[in-house]
C-alpha cells in the first residue's frame, strides 16, 4: 500500500465574499471590529450548505479560510507593512506571497439568513473565494502571552515613535468629495491609517517620494500627493494612477475605475 501524501490536492470553494472592496489597497491588512463596516459571505446553492449551517448561529465569531485569489507567484523573503523596510521570512508574515496562498481571518458573525452570512470588518477584497467556516472557540483560539518575534519590536517602536496628523488642503478635499460623492469612492480612511503611522517612503505601503518634490501613496487606483512639515502629513492633491493614453486604450481592458478616472482628468487635468 502506498503511504505517500499527494502531491496536489483539488478543493472547491463554498461561496464567496461581497465586500465592495475592489482594491487591495481598501482592504485593512488586519480588520476592525469598531468599524463601521458589514460584509457578506455569499455560500453556494444545491451543496446542502443549509444543513452545514445548523448551530452556526450561536456563535459570535468565526474563522473564514480563503485564498488570495489575485497571487499568481509566491516570495520567499518579503517585506512587511508595519515596521522598518526589512524583508522577513514569508513563514513569520501575513504576507498574501505565499507557496500556496490561503489566508485564515476571525471575523464577527452578526447573522444568517438562508445561505448567507451577515459579516463584521474584514481584510478580503470583492470575489474572494472562501473554502471553509469554523468557530471561533475563545478557550482554544486565543493565546495572548505567546512569543510574537520580531512583531513584539514593531508593536514596542510603535509606542515610542511620533504619531503624524494627517490634514487634507482645499484641492484635495474637493477632489475626495467629488470623487465620494459622484462615484462612491473613498479612500480617504486608508489613506489617513497609514500616513497617521509613518508616511516615509517604503515599497509594501506604496509611500514614495516624487521626482518634483514631496511625496505620494498609491490608494488603489487613485494617488494621493503630500508634504511632510515636522509631525504634520498634508494631502494637497489627488490624481489617477493611470496616464490617460492606457485609460483611453480600448485593448486595456479591467482598469479599475477608469470611467471614474477619465471624468476626473476632464475636471483636474493631469501631464502624462
Amino acid at each position: 500500500m502506498d503511504n505517500r501524501a499527494p502531491t496536489s490536492l483539488a478543493i472547491e470553494p463554498i461561496g464567496f465574499i461581497r465586500t465592495g472592496k475592489a482594491a487591495k489597497f481598501q482592504a485593512l491588512h488586519q480588520p476592525v471590529d469598531a468599524a463601521a463596516e458589514q460584509n457578506r459571505l455569499e455560500l453556494l446553492p444545491g451543496k446542502n450548505f443549509e444543513s452545514a449551517l445548523h448551530d452556526l448561529a450561536g456563535f459570535s465569531r468565526i474563522w473564514l479560510i480563503w485564498w488570495f485569489h489575485r497571487n499568481t507567484t509566491w516570495r520567499p523573503m518579503v517585506l512587511p507593512p508595519r515596521g522598518q523596510a526589512k524583508r522577513r521570512g514569508v513563514f513569520a508574515t501575513r504576507s498574501p506571497h505565499r507557496p500556496n496562498p490561503l489566508g485564515i481571518t476571525p471575523v464577527s458573525l452578526l447573522g444568517i439568513s438562508g445561505l448567507t452570512l451577515s459579516l463584521g470588518p474584514c481584510d478580503l477584497v470583492e470575489g474572494t473565494p472562501v473554502f471553509d467556516i469554523k468557530p471561533y472557540l475563545p478557550a482554544y483560539d486565543s493565546f495572548p502571552g505567546e512569543k510574537t518575534g520580531w512583531w513584539n519590536d514593531v508593536e514596542t517602536s510603535a509606542q515610542t515613535m511620533p504619531q503624524f496628523t494627517v490634514t487634507f488642503e482645499a484641492l484635495a478635499q474637493s477632489q475626495l468629495h467629488w470623487l465620494r460623492e459622484k462615484w462612491g469612492i473613498d479612500f480617504e480612511p486608508r489613506a489617513t491609517e497609514l500616513l497617521s503611522r509613518d508616511p516615509h517612503p517604503h515599497r509594501t505601503r506604496r509611500i514614495r517620494k516624487r521626482k518634483s518634490g514631496g511625496y505620494e501613496i498609491g490608494c488603489g487606483a487613485w494617488r494621493a500627493h503630500f508634504r511632510i512639515e515636522a509631525q504634520i502629513v498634508a494631502i494637497y492633491a489627488i490624481e489617477p494612477a493611470y496616464p490617460r493614453r492606457f485609460l483611453e486604450d480600448p485593448a486595456r481592458t479591467g482598469i479599475p475605475d477608469c470611467t471614474a478616472q477619465l471624468a476626473f482628468l476632464e475636471l483636474w487635468p493631469v501631464d502624462d
